[in-house]
């Protein structure tokens, strides 16, 4: 990963994180893009899985 892309995806993660209203239910879909945006950052995958968050059903 490019030191540009890393940025542009910290960029989004808080442009998101700044858009949580703190309603668990309405922030639902929000904090999943967050976590797909992390792993994604972090070249995470779940361990029980061969395809990104299959296993995680994120």
């Amino acid at each position: 990963m490019t030191t540009e892309q890393t940025i542009s995806l910290e960029k989004r993660i808080e442009e998101l994180k700044s858009s949580l209203t703190g309603d668990m239910f309405q922030d639902m879909d929000t904090r999943d893009q967050i976590h797909n945006l992390e792993m994604q950052l972090k070249g995470v995958k779940p361990m029980d899985s061969h395809i990104d968050c299959v296993g995680c059903g994120s």
